[in-house]
């Protein structure tokens, strides 16, 4: 058994694989910092290659898929990711670039080419890392709200086509809310709503992957805030979800 996971240096990359390697996969892990990869290699107990890269880059998650297509893996965790806050107009337009490259291109690159291999195998499991912002539109952080509805949307589609073909391969599609982990940092946003803990988070995503689960929502609270949003009028969405971030940045 093996799997793969994407920005598996911290937070809840790191995390799906330490739970992973505690039930006995053997893993690829993939992030840009080597010297926190091989950190985490040493927690765990099974197999582990470390391979460093940067997703960001589509000829990169080429070059990943061709060192791993032989390797038969069971689970892909498509989690690397980063945010950008702040008003539209005064983002930096190259920063918000490499994130769609990362956020978008990347998943959609990745579960392509795995997806293939699993439905010709009838078998296998891929998560797509998508957040709570995936569920309305995001002011203050347009871009990054933007990328998460793209992952949603894409696994929901993919999930509809593999039903009706009756596949035996799972797509799913992880969405919490605020989680303690380097994404604020590098965001430079401070939550409102309580943090979740990173590991408890990876624990819950996997039971529910494996329980074949299509939206995965840690938390009651993220629960009732996503149902809650269905019955509010856009433009109250949209009103509300400004102020809350703007609360949030620093």
């Amino acid at each position: 058994m093996k799997a793969l996971v994407t920005g598996a240096s911290s937070g809840i990359g790191a995390d799906i694989a330490q739970v992973l390697g505690d039930m006995g996969y053997d893993l690829i892990l993939v992030a840009r910092r080597k010297t926190r990869l091989e950190q985490i290699k040493r927690k765990i107990n099974t197999n582990v290659d470390i391979i460093v890269l940067d997703l960001s880059s589509t000829f990169n998650c080429m070059k990943l898929y061709e060192q791993v297509k032989n390797e038969d893996i069971d689970i892909v965790i498509n989690n690397a990711g980063f945010g950008v806050a702040g008003e539209f107009v005064e983002t930096s337009l190259d920063k918000e670039l490499d994130m769609i490259d990362l956020n978008v291109k990347a998943v959609h690159t990745l579960t392509k080419l795995f997806l293939n291999d699993f439905r010709n195998r009838n078998r296998g499991y891929i998560l797509n890392v998508s957040s709570s912002s995936a569920f309305q539109p995001g002011p203050l952080m347009a871009s990054y709200y933007a990328t998460k509805v793209y992952v949603f949307n894409l696994t929901m589609a993919i999930y509809e086509e593999l039903r009706r073909e009756s596949s035996r391969v799972y797509v799913g599609c992880l969405c919490p809310g605020p989680v303690d982990t380097e994404f604020n940092k590098v965001a430079k946003v401070d939550f409102s709503l309580r943090e979740l803990n990173s590991y408890e988070v990876a624990k819950y995503a996997v039971k529910k992957m494996f329980k074949r689960k299509l939206v995965i929502i840690p938390g009651k609270q993220m629960k009732l805030v996503y149902f809650a949003s269905k019955l509010i009028p856009r433009k109250l969405k949209l009103m509300i979800t400004y102020n809350i971030q703007r609360s949030k940045q620093r």
